[in-house]
C-alpha cells in the first residue's frame, strides 16, 4: 500500500533515531519499475561477500539484515508501482542482544534511484526529498530603498536575498533645478528596480514550473513601476500585487497574510485559518477551548474535542497516543508547523490545542 506523506515522515523520524555500532544498517531503494528479482538476487550476492567481514558480531548483524531484507521482498513479489524502500539492521539498545528490525515502504511518489547501502545510519533521503514541497510560491516585497526576496514552499516562508539601493527619500536641490534632481532620483530608482528584477530571474526562472506564482508588495506605484521590468515569463506568473509597508522580513510574512484569497489551497493558508479559529474561540469563548498536553488530553477523553491541533514538534510518540484516543471518540486531528506565526503561538501554548464540541467548565 502506498504510504502518504503524514506516515512517511513519521518513519523518517523513527529511523532517523536507529545507529549502528558499525556499518550494519541496511538501505535498498529499488526503482519504480525495475525487476525486484534482480535486487534481492543482489543482495544474496552481498551476503557471500559480507562473510568476509572480520568482526563477527557485525558480519553477523550485516548477514541477518540482509536476509530479513530479502525476505521482505520475495513476500511481496513484485515492484510496487512507486518503487520500493527497505530498510533492515540490528535496532536493539542493549550491546549483547540482537534485534533486527525491518520495514518496507512503497513511496508516495515514483522513485527514480537505485542504491544498497550498509551504513552507522539509514539512508534516507530519497524519503525526505518526496517529504518536501515541490511547488512554490515567490514572495517579493520592496519600496525605493531596499527589497526582500523570498520564497513560500509549503507552511515555510523563507529569505533569498534583500537588496539596498542608496535612493535617498528627500533630495534637496541646493540652488539646482529640482526637475533635475527629481530626475535623478527617478534614474537611480529605475536602476534599482532593474537590479532587483535580474537578482529575482536568477533565483526563479532555474525553478520552472514548480513556481506556481509570484506575490509582490511594497507601498504606493513602486510596486507597479518594478513589475515592467520583469520579463515576461515572470511578469505573467505574479498573481497578487499588495499594498503594504514593511518591506524587510516582516512584509514577507504580511504580504502571505494579505493574498490568502489568492492562494487560499496552499498548506499555509489552511494552517493559519484553523489557527486562527482556535485563537478566536481562546478569546471569545474559552470554555469552549484547550490548550496543553493534560488539559487536551483529559477533554478529548471526556468526547469534548471536536478538533485537536498539534504542533509538529511533538514527540512522536505522543502524537500517536493522541491520535489512538481520537479515533476512539471521532475527534480529528491536525498537526500544524512551526513555520508560522501561529504556529510558534501554538508552540508557546504547548504544543496542543483544542476546539471542543460544547463548553467545558473547571
Amino acid at each position: 500500500m502506498v504510504m502518504n506523506k503524514r506516515e512517511l515522515r513519521k518513519l523518517v523520524k523513527k529511523l532517523e533515531k536507529e545507529r549502528g555500532r558499525h556499518t550494519e544498517l541496511v538501505s535498498v531503494y529499488v526503482p519504480a519499475g525495475y525487476e525486484l528479482t534482480k535486487v534481492y538476487q543482489h543482495l544474496m550476492e552481498e551476503q557471500g561477500t559480507a562473510k568476509n567481514i572480520k568482526d563477527s558480531k557485525t558480519r553477523g548483524n550485516v548477514i541477518a539484515s540482509l536476509e530479513k531484507a530479502v525476505r521482505l521482498m520475495k513476500e511481496l513479489g513484485r515492484t510496487p508501482e512507486n518503487g520500493l524502500a527497505v530498510f533492515a539492521g540490528n535496532v536493539s539498545k542493549q550491546e549483547n542482544k540482537v534485534e533486527i528490525g525491518a520495514w518496507s515502504v512503497e513511496p508516495p511518489e515514483p522513485l527514480n534511484v537505485r542504491m544498497y547501502r550498509c551504513d552507522q545510519r539509514f539512508v534516507l533521503d530519497p524519503l525526505r526529498d518526496m517529504m518536501e514541497h515541490k511547488e512554490v510560491y515567490g514572495l517579493i516585497v520592496m519600496d525605493r530603498r531596499e527589497a526582500t526576496i523570498g520564497l513560500l514552499k509549503g507552511p515555510r516562508i523563507s529569505v533569498k536575498g534583500h537588496l539596498t539601493s542608496g535612493v535617498p527619500g528627500k533630495f534637496r536641490a541646493g540652488g539646482q533645478s529640482a526637475q533635475r534632481f527629481d530626475r535623478l532620483i527617478e534614474g537611480m530608482a529605475l536602476e534599482f528596480y532593474r537590479k532587483v528584477a535580474k537578482r529575482v530571474q536568477e533565483e526563479y526562472l532555474p525553478m520552472g514550473n514548480n513556481l506556481k506564482g509570484i506575490l509582490v508588495g511594497g507601498p504606493g506605484t513602486t510596486k507597479d513601476s518594478f513589475i515592467k521590468e520583469l520579463n515576461t515569463e515572470l511578469k505573467n506568473k505574479v498573481k497578487a500585487v499588495k499594498d503594504l509597508t514593511y518591506t524587510d522580513e516582516s512584509g514577507l510574512h504580511d504580504l502571505v497574510e494579505l493574498s490568502h484569497e489568492n492562494i487560499a489551497n496552499e498548506i499555509i493558508i489552511e494552517e493559519k485559518k484553523v489557527l486562527q479559529k482556535f485563537f478566536d474561540v481562546l478569546a471569545k469563548s474559552p470554555s469552549k477551548a484547550g490548550y496543553g498536553k493534560k488539559d487536551v488530553m483529559d477533554k478529548m477523553k471526556m468526547g469534548a474535542a471536536d478538533l485537536i491541533l498539534i504542533s509538529d514538534e511533538m514527540d512522536e510518540e505522543i502524537v500517536e497516543e493522541f491520535e489512538r484516543v481520537a479515533s476512539e471518540f471521532g475527534t480529528e486531528i491536525k498537526i500544524v508547523s512551526v513555520e508560522t506565526r501561529e504556529g510558534k503561538q501554538l508552540l508557546d501554548l504547548g504544543g496542543f490545542a483544542a476546539i471542543l464540541r460544547y463548553s467545558v467548565t473547571e
